[in-house]
């Protein structure tokens, strides 16, 4: 006996090195939910990310059109190891860049990054929703990557939810059958189904449910000014962060009654045959989607009397908005002068002409406010009425009228003017995109974009969320990573503390009740300044 466990000694002593070379295995995460077991991926940096949780029902079949249903709970163990698929979309940006699998109607999935070790941790959580006109994106898009943010100890979510016909169209059957006799609008009770399974199930991650911040960019930016306005979504968030846009004054795609949607939805529907709700859901989701690409009908929000019970306008004026901290801001470019002056060179007659015809009888007053007097003037004067008009004023307004009315709540105002560095030279032939990539040039003899003259639209969101080292296109200098660990900073703050000021940072005092009202001026030159073009978004204020 004392010979064979010598033996046994001696081969498990001649075993040993080759087993010290074996790789440690590190176990999938796993997190247990009311809906059931999660496995996520435990990333290099440590953070762990789960990819395509469900949080409703698929939108298909009987509940296409239907406000999100919950989610049934399932049995095993689920690997959250891949992004779900993308929202049905036609490709309107060709510089989006998805990492989703695929495209369906079965789209409501979300995505977590916690830094959480025991998710009893209770850390801040930041729950993103992407632009895209709501016509496009998804929560994969390596710009809203949740692990930066994650790394600076906050639980990361991103959000898929409908988009275009899917998410928006209206119809006096929809409406009837809706049991809250309304219908539009299902883009913006995805993203509530969405904050109330955050409500729910964060903790499990790490994160707390009383300090869950909601933001977005563009129409992401739009639908954080729709949750705040709603009903629906009360209390289920803390704090707001909006980039360039809401739908208060907003220009563009404003709100509707529900009246013109379901006309709206009415003629959309007879272009497909279909006269009654059922005929409508069994329309193919491709053919759905291929029917949207004419350009007469408009996907917006309806102001359906449930989720909206009135205009946001109204519901911020009368101050019935959610109670919350905002920190809000735009970008210096959000549209080019070429909005405004289409081809012709950017002269003082060309420009006159462009604002006596799209303002009227209030050109004049325009002309005043955004006044070029030289042709060398021209450019960046109508840049800034172009970017204005089409995000810049409905940002000012939301803004100023949540500081008024917002029950005292601090706002924070910024303003975004660090133009992207050159493409690297490897990417050639492309010009920049409205969602932060390139679009390829199909007639390499075409004229290439003039340089931007500013921070164009949707520029600062990689800057933002720490995320310049996922977009491949440009060729970041150590000033651009200055400006997004400055920026970033400033986030993580606010997602903490509801103050963005930090150790470090130059102070960053709130707008509220204070005219002219300080505004963060972000670039490489980080600093406060007083605003100083409040007259012009007054006297937009009257226009529109």
């Amino acid at each position: 006996m004392r010979v064979f466990f010598l033996l046994l000694l001696a081969v498990v002593g001649a075993c040993l090195p080759a087993l010290a070379q074996q790789p440690k295995t590190i176990l999938a995460p796993q997190i247990k939910t009311a809906s059931g077991v999660l496995e996520g991926v435990r990333e290099a940096s440590g953070i762990r990310s789960f990819k395509g949780i469900p949080f409703a029902q698929p939108p298909v079949g009987a509940l296409r059109w239907k406000e999100p249903q919950p989610l049934a709970s399932w049995s095993g163990v689920r690997k959250a190891h891949q992004f779900g698929p993308k929202p049905m979309q036609l490709p309107v940006f060709g510089d989006m860049n998805s990492r989703s699998r695929g495209m369906s109607e079965d789209c409501l999935y979300l995505n977590v990054w916690t830094p959480a070790k025991l998710g009893q941790e209770r850390l801040p959580v930041l729950v993103y929703f992407y632009g895209g006109g709501w016509v496009a994106g998804d929560g994969s898009e390596p710009r809203y990557d949740g692990e930066s943010m994650a790394r600076k100890g906050i639980v990361s979510v991103t959000v898929n939810y409908r988009l275009g016909v899917f998410g928006f169209l209206a119809h006096p059957a929809l409406t009837q059958s809706s049991g809250h006799h309304a219908s539009g609008n299902y883009a913006f009770l995805d993203q509530t189904a969405a904050l109330r399974w955050v409500q729910q199930h964060i903790a499990a991650f790490g994160g707390d449910p009383g300090k869950v911040t909601i933001a977005g960019e563009s129409a992401g930016s739009c639908s954080v000014s729709a949750l705040m306005a709603s009903p629906l979504s009360r209390n289920l968030f803390a704090q707001a962060i909006g980039e360039s846009g809401s739908l208060i004054g907003l220009g563009s795609a404003p709100p509707i009654s529900l009246a013109e949607a379901e006309q709206d939805g009415r003629t959309f529907a007879e272009t497909l045959g279909a006269t009654s709700q059922a005929a409508l859901q069994a329309v193919p989701a491709d053919q759905l989607l291929q029917a949207t690409a004419k350009p007469s009908i408009r996907w917006t929000t309806v102001v359906d009397g449930y989720f909206l019970p009135t205009s946001p306008e109204a519901i911020f004026t009368a101050g019935e908005q959610s109670k919350v901290p905002l920190l809000v801001g735009w970008n210096s470019q959000e549209m080019g002068y070429q909005a405004l002056l289409g081809n012709q060179k950017p002269t003082v007659a060309a420009y006159t002409q462009a604002v006596q015809q799209r303002y009227g009888t209030r050109a004049p007053e325009v002309l005043k406010r955004y006044a070029a007097t030289t042709d060398e003037e021209v450019e960046q004067v109508a840049t800034d009425l172009a970017s204005d008009g089409f995000l810049g004023f409905c940002t000012w307004k939301w803004a100023d009228l949540h500081s008024q009315t917002g029950g005292g709540k601090p706002v924070y105002r910024f303003f975004y003017s660090r133009s992207r560095p050159a493409m690297r030279p490897e990417v050639g032939g492309a010009t920049a995109g409205l969602a932060g990539g390139v679009v390829k040039n199909t007639n390499p003899a075409a004229s290439t974009a003039p340089p931007a003259r500013g921070a164009v639209h949707s520029a600062e969101i990689e800057y933002a969320l720490g995320n310049l080292a996922t977009n491949k296109i440009y060729a970041w200098t150590p000033d651009d990573y200055k400006v997004s660990a400055v920026m970033q900073q400033y986030f993580a703050s606010f997602i903490k503390t509801g103050t963005p000021s930090g150790p470090g940072l130059p102070n960053w005092a709130p707008i509220n009740r204070v005219v002219p009202a300080p505004v963060m001026h972000l670039d490489v030159n980080t600093r406060l300044e007083l605003e100083q073009h409040r007259d012009r978004y007054l006297l937009l204020d009257e226009i529109f």
